[in-house]
């Protein structure tokens, strides 16, 4: 039986190792002899998932909008990441709030309402991805979960919708109504051009049981 100390760095974490306050080596997953006055920091490498506070910002129309924002990241270097800031996520939170009210300031709010969670993450992802490097943080991913527009123009937007569908409906039966005519309109047509089949039509239409006099044409 070893008398040696060891350490056990588990799959989803590294130890960064200091001996007397120098830093010495990363330790990776498994089990590493542990020298006497060693310290161990435990940094975990699992990505890891954050999500801004709603931010409220102006757009370039003038117009007050609330953001959400979900920004994934990982560690990329652990003892950049213990030794640069105190609460190194800390830089890329700033980072990736800025980016977002510069990147909000250059939309409008119905450019924003159509298509801005798309173009919104990929403004953040680039300021946040170069902030997090100098910090020893990888950034994934930003993705701008929820925009939340004014009220008023949620109202209108609403009523826009509703305008819409109902212009699509009165369309539709307006198809309808002209296709019932030009049906109604060659069928008459057909009769005119063959008396026959006229009468003919016209016994049918008669109730069960009455009786037809047919004179002949003079």
């Amino acid at each position: 039986m070893s008398l040696v100390p060891r350490i056990t760095v588990h799959a989803t974490e590294l130890a960064v190792e200091y001996v007397d306050g120098r830093f010495t080596r990363v330790l990776g997953p498994g089990r590493h002899r542990h020298p006497r006055r060693a310290r161990h920091e435990r940094v975990r490498t699992a990505d890891r998932l954050t999500s801004l506070a709603p931010q409220e910002v102006l757009t370039s129309d003038g117009l007050t909008v609330r953001v959400s924002l979900a920004v994934r990241w990982r560690v990329s270097d652990a003892r950049t990441f213990l030794e640069q800031a105190d609460d190194a996520f800390d830089v890329v939170y700033l980072a990736a709030q800025v980016a977002l009210r510069d990147a909000l300031i250059t939309l409008d709010a119905d450019a924003l309402a159509r298509h801005g969670r798309r173009e919104l993450g990929g403004l953040v992802l680039g300021p946040a991805r170069e902030a997090g490097a100098g910090i020893g943080v990888e950034v994934v991913d930003a993705v701008v979960k929820d925009v939340i527009l004014p009220l008023d123009m949620r109202s209108a937007y609403a009523e826009l919708a509703t305008a819409k569908v109902r212009g699509a409906a009165q369309l539709e039966a307006a198809r309808a109504e002209t296709a019932a005519l030009r049906s109604l309109a060659n069928g008459a047509k057909l009769l005119e051009d063959h008396p026959a089949l006229a009468r003919l039509r016209l016994i049918q239409a008669l109730p069960a049981g009455s009786k037809v006099e047919i004179i002949a044409p003079q």
